[in-house]
């Protein structure tokens, strides 16, 4: 009978968390005369939280944790002042939506309306192009908006403490990062298929396979469609005290015919131009996610410092060889399919990755 109970309770308090989820229907951008309109259609009116960064300039808006309904093909690419949006989850609670602006903005106007005339409410963030000094001299309330309740945020996802290894379980320990995730979707394939879902699914299947053998500790970094920072997931690592860091990524190439299989090894300095960008591209996942590093200190460089005190890159760059000559029996790779650069992980230039 308890048995019964618990179950019962565990899908009743899953049905309670899936109905309180608002749903977002549709996304769309406008321009306009005096300003670039975002709106958000929603089963409910949300509470918000809106505010800007520059260096890039971003227009990040935080809200509850919603259900993304609109379909991949009509979501907007941008016009007016916003060049790109990105939306997903930020963390447990939270949800995100962050717009590339092309230049400095303000906030014009921020407001609900109410369903009308068949349609659902509305989440409206009206932004205006402004100069530089017109940025640095706004007053703070043109700096951002919030709703009358306020809305309870988090500053990133919180990191669920790893269990400490057995005493005797002398098994190594293989941490194995599924990258981006949430609001950070990486790449985007020729058929829609998000990099952090495919991410996800390999890491899943990876640590299942290296489990099954019993020779491995396996831990991973996420194991759901959230954002982690980059200081999060080397936080995860330490914890684990993990003896291999593994970060699996799909790149996508503007041609069809490249694709196959690479390892990244992490160094001061990068193998080839192509390297060198790609991590660039990689280490701006926090800038991605909207967060403010002006205070921040550089977490690549102080990664790699901390590597060079474990004199790992050795042991990497043997491990990476390894996995080339291995994987290269099964799978294609890409020409010089072992390269370093300011990251580390292995970057698999997937089939529907092929261009965009």
């Amino acid at each position: 009978m308890k048995r019964l109970v618990l179950i019962l309770a565990v899908m009743l308090l899953g049905a309670h968390e899936a109905a309180a989820k608002p749903t977002v229907s549709d996304i769309r951008v406008g321009q306009h005369p005096d300003k670039t309109r975002l709106v958000l259609e929603l089963s409910e009116a949300p509470n918000y939280r809106v505010f800007l960064l520059p260096n890039p300039y971003r227009v990040v808006i935080d809200l509850p944790e919603l259900d993304w309904s609109v379909p991949e093909s009509k979501i907007p690419d941008g016009a007016g002042a916003i060049n790109a949006l990105r939306f997903g989850l930020f963390a447990p609670g939270t949800s995100r939506v962050v717009l590339d602006v092309k230049q400095p903005v303000l906030v014009k106007n921020a407001f609900v309306l109410p369903p009308k005339d068949g349609r659902p409410h509305r989440f409206v963030v009206d932004i205006e192009p402004v100069t530089l000094a017109a940025f640095n001299a706004a007053p703070a309330g043109r700096l951002g908006a919030s709703s009358e309740k306020p809305l309870r945020t988090t500053q990133t996802a919180a990191v669920a403490k790893v269990q400490p290894k057995p005493a005797g379980d002398r098994r190594p320990t293989i941490v194995i990062d599924a990258g981006h995730g949430g609001v950070d979707p990486g790449a985007t394939g020729i058929s829609g298929l998000l990099e952090k879902n495919l991410a996800l699914e390999y890491a899943k299947e990876l640590k299942s396979q290296l489990e099954a053998t019993g020779r491995f500790r396996v831990v991973l970094t996420r194991d759901r469609d959230v954002f982690l920072a980059l200081r999060d997931r080397i936080k995860i690592a330490h914890q684990a005290n993990g003896d291999l860091f593994v970060s699996l990524h799909a790149n996508n190439h503007k041609s069809r015919k490249i694709k196959g299989f690479s390892v990244y090894t992490l160094s001061e300095k990068s193998s080839d131009a192509e390297a060198r960008n790609l991590a660039a591209k990689e280490n701006k996942a926090d800038i991605i996610a909207g967060f403010d590093l002006s205070e921040q200190t550089e977490v690549v460089r102080d990664i790699l410092i901390d590597l060079a005190q474990r004199e790992s890159k050795n042991q990497g760059n043997q491990f990476a060889a390894d996995v080339v000559d291995e994987v290269g029996q099964v799978a294609n790779l890409l020409g010089n399919p072992h390269r370093y650069a300011g990251f580390c992980g292995f970057e698999v230039a997937h089939n529907s990755f092929g261009a965009d």
